[in-house]
């Protein structure tokens, strides 16, 4: 009898699932096996040849997929951080049920979530334009002379960038944190606290290590997100100057619909990329410590 039930509810649960899985295989993983042939051709436009290898050892010698590469490597590096850590931050502050207003402050910073990715990078533009609310601050302090070109300049873009990027998704992960925060039983903080346990005491000890399978998801998230950026650096900068703002995703995009289209290149750089995810995601993992 037990047999029959085991058969029948596996049976019931793969019915439930079955349609969803058929559509994720032919949406998502036939797409990725064609891709990955696709990348093995050469050619123009439908003009395409298989070549083996050649697009990947044409990537070794391309400037510019490394110019991108790194770009968006050094985005990643810089920006998650900083990000996590405020979005970290904000939640444990938000968490404190003494704090007043806490729905109005946890609303406000989210909100930048919500906006557009295009008005949201038009924006900053106009913030960091030459003739912008920024200079004209920095100007009335007596901290600049005279304007910056922030958007023109290949460093100061790059910062304009990342603040963008910090600006828009600290409360998306803060709501993630949060969320974690707030499943953590009280009883071991004020256990802790009756041993003694100041706040930073309580936060390394208690908080951190509890958090740690939310900081491995949200560190894999931030990062395939910023490997994949795109709106933000083609609204603001449109990649310049030059290609000193430019990402991997745009140029991905460049080499399909930009440029003479190059369909089998673009699909090697992009199973690059998706390489690198894994590699990075593996990393990660040890470094947190996640064995599951």
């Amino acid at each position: 009898m037990k047999t029959r039930a085991k058969k029948k509810y596996g049976l019931s649960g793969w019915s439930m699932v079955l349609l969803a899985s058929a559509l994720v295989l032919i949406f998502s993983y036939v797409p990725m096996i064609q891709a990955f042939l696709l990348s093995l051709k050469t050619g123009k436009g439908a003009n395409l040849q298989f070549a083996g290898l050649a697009n990947y050892v044409r990537m070794i010698k391309d400037t510019t997929f490394w110019t991108t590469m790194g770009n968006t490597l050094l985005y990643a590096v810089i920006q998650i951080p900083i990000m996590l850590l405020l979005a970290l931050l904000i939640a444990v502050l938000l968490n404190d049920p003494k704090m007043k207003g806490r729905g109005i402050y946890r609303t406000c910073i989210f909100l930048p979530c919500v906006t557009s990715l295009v008005s949201y990078s038009i924006l900053f533009k106009n913030l960091f334009a030459v003739d912008g609310i920024v200079n004209q601050a920095l100007m009335h302090l007596h901290i600049i002379d005279k304007a910056i070109p922030f958007v023109l300049d290949k460093n100061w873009a790059k910062a304009v960038i990342i603040v963008a990027l910090v600006w828009r998704y600290t409360g998306y992960y803060m709501i993630f944190f949060l969320s974690a925060l707030q499943n953590i039983d009280k009883s071991v903080y004020e256990a802790a606290k009756m041993d003694g346990c100041n706040f930073f005491q309580s936060f390394f000890r208690i908080t951190l290590p509890l958090l740690k399978p939310i900081v491995f998801l949200t560190s894999i998230m931030a990062l395939t997100s910023t490997l994949q950026l795109f709106d933000e650096v083609v609204n603001l900068t449109a990649g310049g100057p030059g290609n000193a703002t430019r990402t991997i995703s745009q140029y991905i995009y460049d080499l399909s619909f930009n440029f003479v289209p190059s369909y089998g290149y673009s699909a090697a750089v992009s199973y690059v990329v998706l390489l690198l995810i894994i590699v990075l995601t593996i990393v990660q993992k040890g470094i947190t410590g996640e064995k599951k």
